[in-house]
């Protein structure tokens, strides 16, 4: 996998126009919305964190 995988669709509008921004790492313009916005990885989750799948009360 690469370190510096590109987004494929806006995450306002979903169109394909999107090119890499002057403004720094990460950033991106789509020209449908005219839209910026930064993408950012946050790190990773805690080992032995699980999800509760419980489902809330029962019907």
């Amino acid at each position: 996998m690469s370190e510096r995988a590109a987004p494929f669709y806006c995450p306002y509008c979903g169109d394909e126009d999107l090119r890499p921004s002057e403004q720094g790492h990460g950033a991106w313009e789509c020209g449908a919305c005219n839209r910026a916005f930064q993408l950012k990885f946050l790190g990773l989750l805690a080992r032995g964190v699980q999800r509760a799948d419980n489902g809330g009360d029962p019907i």
